[in-house]
């Protein structure tokens, strides 16, 4: 607003100014009588005169001023605004012309001269500026606590400040010019020109990285690099480089994670993991070699002492959980050993402790270590059975282990075996003197010499041999090892030795040359026997004819005579019977290929058939050439008849079981008729009712047609009881098939129902719903199952004072097998007989044969399974089965 008024002020100035002078003008160029074009002309020069001054909205007054007092003064007629004259006419529009364009043209110079001005001195303003700030830049980049560099995009430095070149050891005139690879190890340089060649690609964009760079000295030190690429004056694009020294942060954290990595492989190496566990937050802790020792991934399993209980052993979980318990209500320290029992069925010793430390915020949090101590506890086991062996070791080969003190003259040690040696029993009080009255007297100096010799010239072994005079007279003659232990100050402590029983060996000795002729006679007669043993050598030539065979076969009679020359096949009497085994023999023969286990039947001399089995390999001379081959042949003959023999046993045990089927289906008869007698008589009451309908006055069809319908439906019952029943009779081959074993549980349950009633027996059934399908024979499973049930019914007849309670379960293990189990609340089995039960010929049955469980077993085992008694700690007995599961469910 000051600006217009200010403006407005000096156009008033410059019109009023200017009318003056052009008042003047006219007065002197009227007082001259001066020409209209001479007056045009100076009225032009007095406004282009004012039009300086910078109004051009005055210039224009003035303009039309003028151009009136040329009309009104100098043109004629005088003293009028009229232009009458035409040569006047152009000279009043070029001084029109002429004085506008002249106004607007000073006016456009004025602005652009104040433009210029205000230009000029904005760039004063700018230069003083930009001088203050390169001057604070410069200060900043020198005096700035970090190292900085700048580097164009060659790498070469145009610029470092004082501190980066003084902690690098250089002077910054030894620096700039200079590649910045220059101060890098060598290593790393390709990774600096990475990073250089990123930031050029982005400019403007921060980048940060590590890195080492190398003093002037040689020394490394660390630093954080943080660079940006921008453009500098010219468009040439620089990287600006800020560098933080992180040497000592970087050492503590190689010591740091150097320190966690021994403690990890401490741990690792001790089998120890350490935890901690806050119970008032619930946070847990584990180290990566808890997680080791309890087999868990730290990724997917949060750690927590629910996990410790879950992984426990289960005898040893309810104490374990007891401790955690007492931890959390007392907040005390704890430490104890407990077992886990791992998902691959291992077993692992633990030894935890843990401290209760009470945190920053005032919490108790447990602090400790788990130590995996199965090593230990199985050296110490083994330790203790090794102890066991040897003392075991010992007494068979009648050697005792001792250690004597050479200054105390007393035993540090001796095993139990030296005082057996010496006649004592185990629970006799022995003294140094009672030992010496044993000795023989002609060797009790020897002894002491042996000792003697010791001290004074520690000689390092001693072998010496004496008597021991038992209490009954007899004589035990000992041969004794010992060796000298010298002290860490060189003189000999005390002597470890053997004393072995060598009175036997002693007779022994003296009757050796009288039985070196028997010694004789028995090699040979040995010999003998190498010779007439069933394996013989042979070897055939290249035409496999047989050129070579032990002496001792033909005599032996194993096989005929007359062999030689003759063809393997030519020997054989299956050849006929087998062509495409010997097809496939003579093929290997061809390809001069070994062989082995090739079975044949052929006669020995007698005309008796045998069986051998031989094996051969070819031979070829120094140039490859076949020869022939050499194998040895066996007499297999006893082999395959115990074969045969098992494949008749086999047969004589199913003939067996079909005959207990049989039996227990006498036993059942009663059950089974009330099977059948439901039924039937379920199809005589609904037949008397469809006779009933029929013969009414209107015949009732619907009625008649569902009384036919029950009894197809009772007939159909009936048909399947007597299925089973044949089927259990029959003798047939064992059919294997998937089955689910409640079912087979269900039908064995239809059999024996009136049996359960007779017996006054409750029958409750556990069937885990689910259960993976097992393959078995269905009959046989069936006769395992009833034989299990009827010994329970029976187990309970004497049974008087509670209930008669039959339980079948069947379930499923962690490792896929399918378990059945029958128990009864009878008078259960002795714990001698607990052993015995499951023995053929075995009964507490004052009528039994002993046969019903055996059988099962073996019918058990041959499905793949284990038949075995549960004990437990109530009345009655427990007897369970398990059988693997199908392939296909398994997949």
């Amino acid at each position: 607003m000051h600006s217009q008024i200010s403006s407005l002020e000096r156009s008033a100035l410059q019109f009023t100014f200017g009318s003056i002078t052009l008042a003047v003008v006219t007065l002197a160029y009227l007082y001259l009588h001066a020409h209209f074009a001479a007056t045009a002309f100076a009225y032009l020069l007095v406004v282009l005169l004012f039009s300086l001054m910078g109004s051009f909205i005055a210039s224009s007054a003035l303009c039309i001023v003028a151009i009136a007092a040329l009309a009104y003064c100098f043109a004629p007629p005088a003293f009028s605004l009229r232009i009458d004259d035409p040569q006047d006419l152009p000279v009043v529009v070029a001084f029109f012309i002429a004085s506008i364009v002249g106004a607007h043209l000073i006016e456009k110079l004025r602005q652009e001269r104040e433009a210029a001005r205000v230009v000029a001195a904005k760039l004063q303003r700018s230069a003083a500026d930009l001088e203050d700030r390169e001057k604070r830049w410069r200060a900043i980049f020198e005096h700035n606590p970090a190292m900085y560099f700048m580097v164009d995009e060659a790498g070469t430095v145009l610029n470092v400040n004082t501190l980066g070149a003084t902690q690098l050891g250089y002077a910054r005139a030894e620096l700039i010019g200079r590649s910045v690879l220059d101060v890098f190890l060598e290593e790393d340089r390709a990774f600096v020109r990475e990073c250089v060649r990123t930031c050029l690609e982005d400019v403007g964009q921060t980048r940060t990285w590590d890195v080492q760079k190398v003093r002037k000295g040689g020394s490394v030190l660390w630093v954080r690099e943080k660079a940006k690429a921008m453009l500098w004056g010219d468009e040439q694009p620089i990287v600006l480089i800020a560098c933080e020294d992180i040497t000592e942060r970087r050492r503590t954290e190689l010591a740091l994670q150097r320190s966690e990595a021994h403690l990890a492989q401490a741990q690792e190496l001790s089998h120890t993991g350490s935890f901690s566990w806050n119970p008032t937050t619930g946070e847990a802790f584990w180290s990566k070699e808890t997680f080791r020792i309890f087999q868990l991934n730290p990724e997917t399993v949060p750690p927590g002492p629910q996990l410790v209980v879950e992984r426990t052993h289960p005898d040893d979980r309810a104490s374990v959980k007891e401790i955690i318990d007492r931890a959390m209500r007392e907040l005390s320290d704890f430490e104890h050993e407990y077992r886990l029992l791992l998902p691959d069925g291992s077993v692992k010793h633990i030894h935890a402790q843990a401290r209760a430390t009470r945190t920053a915020s005032g919490d108790i949090e447990f602090v400790g270590a788990a130590t995996d101590i199965t090593a230990a506890r199985r050296a110490e086991q083994q330790l203790r059975r090794s102890e066991a062996y040897l003392a075991e070791a010992q007494h068979l080969s009648h050697t005792g282990s001792w250690s004597w003190d050479v200054y105390g003259l007393d035993f540090i040690y001796r095993s139990a075996e030296v005082d057996r040696l010496f006649g004592f029993s185990p629970q006799e009080p022995v003294s140094i003197e009672t030992i010496r009255s044993r000795i023989h007297p002609e060797d009790l100096p020897r002894l002491q010499e042996v000792q003697r010799q010791a001290i004074e010239h520690k000689e390092r072994r001693f072998e010496y041999d004496f008597r021991i005079l038992l209490p009954d007279g007899g004589i035990r003659r000992i041969h004794s090892v010992a060796h000298v232990v010298v002290g860490s100050d060189g003189n000999v402590s005390e002597l470890i030795g053997t004393h072995m029983d060598v009175t036997e060996q002693h007779a022994a000795r003296e009757r050796l040359e009288n039985t070196l002729a028997a010694l004789r006679e028995s090699e040979q007669r040995f010999r003998d026997y190498a010779e007439t043993a069933s394996d013989w050598l042979w070897e055939t030539g290249p035409d496999h004819q047989v050129t070579r065979l032990s002496e001792h076969t033909s005599a032996a009679g194993i096989l005929a005579t007359g062999l030689m020359g003759l063809l393997r096949w030519d020997i054989a009497c299956d050849v006929e019977e087998e062509p495409e085994k010997w097809r496939q023999h003579r093929a290997t023969l061809e390809a001069h290929l070994p062989f082995r286990d090739l079975v044949y039947r052929t006669v020995n001399r007698t005309g008796s058939p045998i069986y051998v089995r031989t094996s051969g390999k070819p031979f070829f001379d120094g140039k490859g050439t076949f020869l022939g081959y050499r194998g040895v042949s066996t007499d297999i003959t006893a082999t395959i008849r115990a074969d045969q023999a098992e494949q008749e046993l086999r047969k004589a045990q199913s003939e067996l079981a079909h005959v207990t089927r049989v039996t227990t289906l006498g036993e059942l008869t009663t059950s089974i008729a009330h099977e059948i007698n439901q039924p039937l008589a379920a199809i005589i009451s609904n037949a008397d009712a469809c006779l009933g309908w029929m013969g009414r006055e209107a015949p009732n069809l619907s009625a008649a047609r569902s009384s036919v319908e029950w009894i197809i439906e009772d007939a159909i019952r009936a048909s399947e009881v007597i299925r089973r029943i044949r089927a259990l009779a029959k003798k047939g081959e064992i059919e294997m098939v998937p089955l689910d074993i409640n079912e087979v549980v269900k039908e064995v349950i239809a059999l024996v129902t009136r049996e359960l009633v007779s017996h006054r027996v409750t029958l409750r059934t556990e069937l885990t719903a689910g259960l993976p399908r097992i393959v078995g024979d269905r009959i046989q499973l069936q006769q395992v199952i009833i034989n299990l049930v009827m010994n329970g019914i029976e187990a309970m007849d004497a049974v008087t004072d509670r209930a008669r309670e039959l339980l079948i379960q069947s379930s499923k293990d962690d490792a896929g097998h399918v378990h059945l189990a029958v128990t009864d609340c009878g008078v259960g089995i002795a714990e001698n007989d607990a052993d015995r039960v499951l023995d053929p010929f075995f009964t507490t049955k004052s009528t039994g044969l002993g046969m019903g469980l055996s059988i099962c077993r073996s019918i058990v085992e041959a499905h793949g399974g284990r038949l075995s008694m549960v004990h437990k700690s109530g009345p009655g007995a427990t007897f369970q089965f398990a059988l693997p599961q199908h392939k296909e469910a398994v997949s």
